[in-house]
């Protein structure tokens, strides 16, 4: 039965195992030989992974930055829209003086005079029943 049992063994070449764990060389990086490997291949969709998760950062990198970008451009555009609307008010303010008013009357030529007479206040004696 030893004589069987010696047949039936097989023999690995321990110099083929060896070249399989033998360290990465310049060349095999060159000629692909490197991502033939067992170990290698195992690890392939951790790597997948990692390059994905890779991506995602610069992908949200990059939108961070155009936000940041879109916001500082909005808060520019907003001090100019408060200092348009300062301006605005305080120029509507200045015209609707009652002599700018007049001013403008007497320049456009509308035909409108100023009173000399002040108001009236005409009280009549059905406001006094209903009070």
């Amino acid at each position: 039965m030893a004589g069987k049992d010696s047949k039936n063994i097989e023999f690995v070449d321990q110099t083929q195992e060896r070249k399989d764990y033998r360290k990465a060389r310049f060349k095999d990086v060159l000629d692909g030989s490197l991502l033939t490997r067992d170990n290698v291949i195992g690890q392939l969709p951790f790597v997948l992974f990692l390059t994905l998760l890779l991506v995602l950062y610069i992908g949200n990198r990059y939108h961070a930055e155009r936000v940041i970008k879109q916001s500082l451009k909005l808060q520019t555009e907003l001090r100019e829209l408060r200092a348009e609307a300062i301006s605005t008010a305080s120029e509507l303010e200045y015209l609707s003086n009652q002599s700018q008013v007049a001013k403008l009357v007497e320049q456009k030529n509308i035909g409108l005079k100023y009173s000399d007479k002040p108001p009236l206040k005409i009280d009549s004696g059905r406001s006094r029943k209903k009070r």
